[in-house]
């Protein structure tokens, strides 16, 4: 599950623009990922000292890019994601989605996704890498958890790392509740260093039956333990 770089990837013609822009503006790469044998290729900028500096994400995230980097939940939650059978029909969900790691690999493992985040600029990131490791069951929508504009339901909700601020708390389960088919599930990932994810589950008691799971992996130098969350709907 080891993250590394390389330049030697094939950017097809339709995101070439966006890509020139992205790499003007923050100095982009691509990061290789390997999921269930498959090799991934996902942009992300390159020198994140400017996002991280001075910052400690585990006391005070709540305005933290988290869009910037790939982080080890969504590795975790990626590696469910390509084992869970798509069945057809269903469409998956990702809040979110930052670097649309998730997304994009639910989208090659046979899911139909739609990848959300808040502004197009991150979704472009997403769109590139998206086109470069030729996922077609995928689209892309920008939504502002504090004013959702309508988009659908789903058989199936992903999201990792974003319990990062308790003011989206409230509005992300409205959003579980509002875009979750009945009997749908909410599948989370995040590090267990993040305490939110503790504050977070009590207000989902009433709706969901919730289960959970430890998930250990090494990440350059470092391990790491992942907690896989998942919400099944309890009624609609």
């Amino acid at each position: 599950m080891a993250i590394k770089r390389t330049d030697e990837v094939y950017i097809p013609q339709e995101v070439a623009s966006i890509y020139a822009r992205l790499n003007a503006k923050y100095g982009v790469g691509f990061e290789r990922l390997e999921i269930n044998k498959r090799l991934f290729h996902i942009l992300a900028p390159q020198d994140l000292e400017p996002f991280v500096k001075g910052r400690d994400i585990f006391k005070d995230a709540s305005d933290f890019p988290f869009w910037v980097k790939i982080w080890e939940a969504s590795i975790v939650l990626s590696q469910l994601m390509a084992s869970i059978e798509p069945l057809s029909g269903r469409t998956v969900l990702e809040l979110g989605a930052g670097l649309g790691v998730t997304g994009i690999v639910a989208s090659y493992f046979g899911h139909t996704v739609t990848i959300t985040d808040y502004t197009t600029e991150v979704l472009d990131f997403a769109r590139v890498s998206a086109a470069v490791n030729k996922c077609s069951s995928i689209s892309f929508e920008t939504l502002d958890w504090l004013k959702p504009s309508p988009i659908g339901e789903f058989d199936t909700i992903i999201g990792s790392e974003i319990l990062f601020n308790k003011k989206f708390f409230e509005p992300l389960l409205n959003i579980f509740l509002s875009c979750l088919k009945g009997g749908g599930v909410v599948y989370m990932a995040h590090d267990a260093r993040r305490k939110s994810l503790g504050e977070f589950l009590p207000l989902c008691e009433r709706h969901f039956s919730i289960g959970m799971k430890k998930v250990e992996m090494r990440g350059g130098d470092e391990n790491f333990t992942v907690l896989l969350t998942r919400l099944q709907r309890l009624s609609k």
